[in-house]
């Protein structure tokens, strides 16, 4: 039965078409709009919708769009400046969407005055689209979150708690203490459908936490599932809920997705940012960012490279060893900063290798590079991966593929007694732990 409704719907699809009479002839003709669901639906809404975003807006103005909303700030001095600014503005959008025959619903539309002044003065603010007042509210929801004119997430919490509470009931039919769902399914469940919920939108609204009460409705919902979780009484605390599950308690998993977020995408002063991806002009075309990764090396080239990193709380650090003909000819030890990754340290070892052999003056050049690091190699090959080192890696192998040189990369076990591999883990670990060597990367 489903499976046919199914077949006919994506029939309709196909066969959607429009015909009008004319004097002469039946003609069929399609000039707007497309089927729900289309491929290049998304696209073309993202194509039009950008010229939105490039209006002539005023230096006190931000536009940000996600999906088909769309968000306008205003920042000023007093309530009537943000006003004016405001209508200014909306106008330009009302203009636009005339232009491009589109509409913005002034019924789902609101407007909310963000202030934290505690004199008296006017909280009303008056906001017109399309000719007609948008409704003033004290807390708007967007994005799943829930803002408050003064910027107090005590709603949104409250919010979230609810909803989430109401999600961990639902399952106490099927998580019951003698039949039911086991511990790894309610986990799951947890992991999948809950954290999520309870993490949404967590460095905007962390501070909030620092607040007992909002603290504690997080804790109780957590606490909720744990118990379903362990099958345990209710009199357990918290903390052994979390130990007998294995659950990170609530309150660290939000400063986690925080501090990840101010890590990798904000711009907090003061703290270490981990690698981030690099612009899309600088990332290397699919053709020219394949690379040649063996299990075991089909032929023996003249140069063989072995590179290692380590990562200790001495410090970060990468090593080289370079063997031509068999013999070793050059030894590279890098020191990184002491909060980067064993991860970066890896790739980083590959980068200074292959500046190292590009020296090199020969007729014969063919590489062999190894590593005992098989993540390295995934995220080389990896075409979803585009952080620096990554494509620093992939823009020297192009330039010296130019130049002839043919480089091959091989994994080798580790701590197998291979000389060159143990020589690379050997550098490495005294260039993590020696401080006359100068920082080459942070």
């Amino acid at each position: 039965m489903v499976a046919n409704d199914i077949k006919r719907t994506q029939r309709r699809r196909m066969t959607r078409k429009l015909y009008y009479l004319t004097q002469d002839y039946l003609k069929e003709k399609i000039t707007k709009g497309c089927p729900q669901g289309s491929c290049c639906g998304p696209g073309l809404w993202n194509i039009q919708f950008d010229s939105l975003l490039k209006l002539q807006y005023t230096k006190h103005t931000k536009a940000v769009a996600f999906a088909d909303d769309l968000l306008i700030m205003v920042r000023a001095e007093s309530v009537g400046a943000t006003e004016n600014i405001a209508n200014v503005q909306l106008n330009k959008i009302t203009k636009w969407a005339r232009d491009n025959k589109l509409r913005f619903d002034e019924g789902k539309s609101e407007v909310m005055l963000l202030t934290r002044r505690k004199r008296k003065e006017q909280k009303e603010i008056a906001v017109y689209l399309n000719n007609k007042a948008i409704p003033q509210v004290n807390s708007l929801k967007y994005l799943g979150i829930v803002f408050h004119y003064k910027l107090i997430f005590k709603e949104h919490i409250k919010n979230m708690a609810e909803k989430c509470t109401k999600l961990i009931f639902s399952l106490s039919k099927s998580a019951k203490l003698t039949l039911g769902l086991d511990h790894k399914s309610i986990k799951t469940t947890y992991v999948g459908g809950i954290l999520p919920l309870l993490v949404n939108g967590a460095p905007v609204w962390i501070n909030a936490m620092g607040k007992e009460s909002y603290k504690s409705k997080l804790i109780r919902v957590q606490r909720l599932i744990n118990i379903k979780m362990a099958k345990a009484y209710r009199k357990m605390s918290h903390e052994a809920l979390c130990i007998l599950t294995g659950m990170t308690p609530i309150e660290i998993k939000i400063e986690e997705a925080a501090q990840l977020y101010y890590a990798t995408k904000g711009n907090i002063k003061g703290k270490t940012h981990l690698e981030r991806d690099t612009g899309v002009r600088k990332w290397q075309h699919p053709v020219d960012a394949i690379i040649r990764v063996l299990k075991e090396e089909e032929e023996k080239n003249p140069i063989q490279i072995f590179t290692d990193g380590s990562r200790s709380e001495r410090g970060v650090g990468s090593g080289v060893a370079t063997y031509r003909s068999g013999e070793s000819i050059n030894k590279i030890q890098c020191r990184l900063n002491k909060k980067c990754t064993n991860n970066q340290a890896e790739q980083f070892t590959i980068l200074s290798a292959l500046e190292h052999i590009e020296k090199i003056k020969r007729t014969d050049k063919r590489v062999t590079i190894h590593t005992d690091s098989q993540t390295k190699l995934d995220k080389l090959q990896n075409s979803n991966t585009h952080t620096y080192i990554v494509e620093e890696i992939r823009k020297k192998i192009t330039e010296m593929k130019e130049s002839e040189w043919k480089i091959t990369f091989c994994w080798v076990k580790a701590h197998a007694g291979i000389m060159g591999n143990e020589l690379a883990d050997t550098l490495a670990k005294r260039a993590a732990t020696n401080k006359n060597l100068p920082e080459s990367y942070s």
